[in-house]
């Protein structure tokens, strides 16, 4: 019998796909609090029908499909995204290919054929603005129009507000840009984290005593650039290990302004980390990024950004997103 995250693609065998699952639809990118009603509905409903529950989502994220020059900050890649609903209850993911083929599926189609006989699903649950299907005609209503006839149940599950302000992907991208990560934090249920590979940088830091992990994050990212207080996770699953730093994200004004880059001085810690893994939660902004006119002013502020990220972490000893296994 097969445990834990199961991921199922196009490609997967019809034989390996569990027959009667409920599933919540979504793109899912961040898996923030409207996405977690969404799949909170889908996981009452599977343990009211005795069975699994999936979600539904796809990859890549339809506006990359249909505005591929435009720049598309994704709140979490594909493998993050599976790793944010991994830990939520779910059963697994199906992740279907968004391509000129289905794009030009029409909603009908996709239900009847996607839904309903490759997945053979009994339970539904999507947020109130899911459009699905060519031309966006796909909607919440008609799902629950289809309902009676496809025997199967659906539940809409009206906006997550906060401070009277609609939860949505598009509200945390906005929030990060403008370094409001409190509000972001607060949306997403949890830290916004990136993972990234360490890379070799100019060894500059370590020359002022503050040697750092450096990230190259996706080109369209939209953080804002400025010092942050992170937790830093090594490793996965029971193994991982915390770790608390500061961070700065930008183009280094004082030296070359050049591409953006995530460079991660970790408190207290020595080890070589290059080709390490890491996933990096921003926990707090501490100031925007500024140019210096001496290296002892730099030093100076970087003394005082450390002192400032290790009381915004202390105060928030446990914050870090909630992550699963996949496979």
């Amino acid at each position: 019998m097969t445990t834990g995250f199961t991921v199922i693609r196009d490609t997967t065998p019809a034989a390996d796909i569990p027959r009667g699952a409920v599933v919540a639809m979504g793109n899912f990118d961040g898996v923030h609090l409207g996405h977690r009603a969404v799949i909170d509905a889908a996981l009452r409903m599977g343990r009211a029908h005795g069975k699994p529950a999936f979600a539904v989502t796809f990859e890549p994220h339809p506006r990359t499909f249909f505005s591929p020059n435009s720049p598309q900050f994704r709140l979490s890649d594909e493998t993050n995204k599976l790793r944010l609903l991994a830990a939520t209850g779910l059963a697994g993911a199906v992740v279907m290919t968004f391509d000129k083929a289905r794009a030009g599926t029409s909603a009908q189609d996709f239900i009847h054929h996607d839904l309903i006989e490759r997945l053979g699903v009994s339970g539904i649950a999507v947020g109130y603005d899911f459009h699905f299907g060519k031309g966006r005609a796909g909607t919440p209503s008609l799902l629950v129009s289809e309902a009676p006839r496809l025997g199967i149940e659906v539940d809409v599950q009206a906006h997550v507000d906060i401070a009277e302000r609609p939860v949505s992907s598009s509200a945390i991208r906005m929030a990060l840009a403008e370094g409001q990560i409190d509000d972001a934090t607060a949306m997403l249920g949890g830290p916004w984290f990136v993972s990234g590979e360490v890379i070799h940088g100019e060894k500059r830091g370590r020359d002022l005593g503050y040697p750092t992990a450096n990230i190259r994050l996706d080109k369209n990212c939209s953080l804002k650039h400025g010092i942050y207080a992170v937790r830093v996770g090594r490793g996965q699953g029971k193994d991982q290990v915390r770790l608390d730093g500061v961070a700065s994200f930008g183009r280094r004004p004082t030296f070359d302004n050049g591409a953006p880059l995530l460079e991660v001085f970790l408190f207290d810690f020595k080890d070589d980390l290059y080709g390490a893994v890491l996933d990096v939660a921003f926990i707090g902004f501490i100031r925007d990024e500024l140019k210096f006119d001496s290296i002892d002013a730099l030093i100076r502020q970087m003394d005082d950004d450390s002192a400032r990220a290790r009381e915004r972490l202390a105060a928030a000893p446990d914050a870090f997103p909630k992550l699963g296994a996949i496979g």
